[in-house]
């Protein structure tokens, strides 16, 4: 069974960057990969996604700080900049498959603290 790993995730200063990755375990034939992040106590809010095609959309909070390059069908990043506290997330990875369920990563920590 395919699954997603994700890692990157740690501890970084607010103004610092990480590095997020997401990589599938086997062959998938994804549409659109992106990425979650969720608070305790929260739903799961969309951060990132990218689309085959290359089209990407962020939603506003994370606009000009992260990004999502894309380097197969089967491996994305998050690039997330000038870090904040608010920031603070376990942050999960997911990829989409045509008539077939979404794929979920099993998320990473990240803690923006100084």
């Amino acid at each position: 069974q395919v699954q997603l790993v994700e890692s990157g995730g740690g501890l970084v200063q607010p103004g610092g960057s990480l590095r997020l990755s997401c990589t599938a375990s086997g062959t998938i034939s994804s549409n659109a990969m992106g990425w979650y992040c969720q608070i305790p106590g929260k739903q799961r809010e969309l951060v990132a996604v990218i689309g085959f095609g290359g089209g990407t959309n962020y939603t506003d909070s994370v606009k000009g700080r992260f990004t999502i390059p894309r380097e197969n069908a089967k491996k994305v990043y998050l690039q997330m900049n000038s870090l904040k506290p608010e920031d603070t997330a376990v942050y999960y990875c997911y990829a989409d498959r045509p008539a077939r369920p979404r794929l979920w990563g099993q998320g990473t920590q990240v803690i923006v603290s100084s």
